[in-house]
């Protein structure tokens, strides 16, 4: 899919979506399980696609005064978990970040397994879904 072929957002002014140059802040839980990786994978793809800039979960944790201000000053917040334990979504919960669109690998039909049983397929297919705007919260 090309950036001109986004579908532009539906969701009446949230912030997220693929509008071109939107000020999105992409955090991906990353965690060992190939679910995991996925985000990370997801994440950096995204980016590469312009529809946001990916951000370390593990930094927001820590609560560096720099992040949060950018994290307030985007257009959103896109969470990317891999499975139900949410740790990415709790992580900015933590921090008072609600996101605009939170997308679970495990919601999408892809089973959480060993580090490195993924395809390109299964990375498509979460990048797809958030270029959908699956999981919007606003």
């Amino acid at each position: 899919m090309k950036l001109s072929d986004k579908p532009s957002c539906s969701c009446g002014g949230c912030g997220c979506g693929s509008e071109k140059g939107k000020n999105i802040i992409i955090f991906a839980c990353a965690g060992v399980a190939n679910t995991g990786q996925l985000t990370n994978l997801a994440a950096v793809q995204l980016t590469q696609e312009g529809f946001g800039s990916a951000a370390c979960v593990a930094l927001l944790a820590n609560g560096p005064e720099g992040l949060l201000k950018a994290v307030k000053d985007s257009d959103g917040v896109l969470i990317l978990d891999g499975c139900n334990s949410k740790c990415a979504g709790k992580i900015a919960a933590d921090k008072g970040i609600v996101p605009c669109q939170h997308v679970i690998v495990t919601d999408l039909g892809i089973k959480k397994a060993g580090s490195s049983e993924y395809t390109d397929d299964d990375i498509e297919e979460i990048v797809s879904a958030v270029w959908e705007g699956k999981g919007m919260t606003k």
